[in-house]
């Protein structure tokens, strides 16, 4: 089983990172499930020029950075949409100024790959849009864990 770590990266303070961190284990090592990782493969795509300067392109040079950031656009979605039997997403504040997780949230759900969704936030402040796309929805990563545990282990 392989699957999605969807989620902030752009507006997070660290990058997305430590909630995959921590969560990585318990896939790779409980379920033995392969984790794609964006955090980890961005750096697998881009150059080191463009990954030191891409985000600072946004403002000075739109042309680069579009080209730029298409190639991680490319590449998560081909994955996603290729390789994947299943998304974990942390919907967090830090995720609504951003547009990719939306954007994989939707091809997943129309795409029939599931969406397991871990998010601080009551119901009722999360878009429709995106509560339609997912398959189930927890409060917090012992729940999504315990879940996980039944429905994946043996």
């Amino acid at each position: 089983m392989r699957v999605y770590l969807a989620g902030a990266m752009e507006h997070a303070p660290d990058g997305g990172k430590a909630w995959r961190e921590q969560l990585t284990p318990f896939l790779t090592q409980t379920l033995k499930h392969t984790v794609f990782n964006p955090c980890v493969e961005e750096s697998k795509i881009l150059t080191p020029e463009e990954s030191r300067y891409f985000r600072r392109w946004k403002s000075e040079d739109l042309n680069r950075f579009r080209k730029t950031v298409r190639k991680l656009i490319e590449k998560d979605l081909n994955t996603l949409l290729n390789e994947i039997d299943y998304v974990i997403c942390y919907w967090d504040q830090y995720v609504l100024n951003g547009g990719g997780t939306h954007g994989e949230l939707t091809m997943a759900y129309f795409h029939n790959i599931p969406v397991y969704m871990v998010t601080p936030f009551p119901l009722d402040q999360i878009s429709s849009w995106i509560l339609g796309c997912t398959t189930e929805v927890f409060s917090n990563f012992e729940d999504l864990k315990s879940f996980l545990h039944q429905k994946y282990s043996g």
